[in-house]
């Protein structure tokens, strides 16, 4: 019996030591404490007011849910800035009619990252992604809004494993 418990021991021992270097978001250890993340500005041909100020947020707000990171408003060890560069609605399908089927809202964000601790780990980069919608929709209120959240979610995540988890 005694070398039940003990193999039991031994086993949640390494199980636990083993997660040390390596949490659930696949960031390994940040050698960091803290991040900046300054105001994306929108600078797209096509303005639409305030997706600016929810991408910022939402950048901030993945950085501290997936990390142990502090948000500070300046002289963090990790710097992110930008510019949305790209706000762009195309028609993608046609009827028989030769009118749009189907539309695509495409949003590309130029992002410069920097690690005071780690040079070697900066970089400026596009990111884009995009929305699939009926061209018959408006794309305004809550249609505007699912596919901003679906677009700056997978945005906001390549950022993430580009800056932090090398993916």
């Amino acid at each position: 019996m005694k070398k039940v418990i003990y193999t039991l021991l031994i086993g949640l021992a390494l199980t636990l030591n083993s997660c040390s270097v390596y949490n659930f978001t696949g960031t390994g250890k940040i050698d960091a404490d803290t991040f900046q993340v300054n105001y994306f500005q929108n600078n797209a041909e096509l303005v639409e007011p305030g997706i600016e100020r929810t991408f910022t947020i939402r950048l901030q707000e993945i950085l501290q849910n997936q990390t142990s990171l502090n948000l500070t408003n300046q002289g963090g060890d990790l710097l992110y800035e930008g510019e949305i560069v790209e706000y762009r609605i195309t028609p993608m399908t046609a009827t028989s009619n030769q009118t749009a089927a189907q539309n695509r809202l495409t949003i590309a964000v130029n992002v410069r990252f920097s690690n005071k601790n780690k040079e070697d780990d900066n970089f400026e980069k596009r990111f884009s992604f995009y929305h699939d919608y009926d061209a018959n929709d408006q794309m305004t209120g809550s249609r505007l809004t699912t596919a901003l959240d679906e677009i700056f979610e997978r945005i906001t995540q390549d950022i993430f494993n580009e800056s932090l988890a090398k993916w």
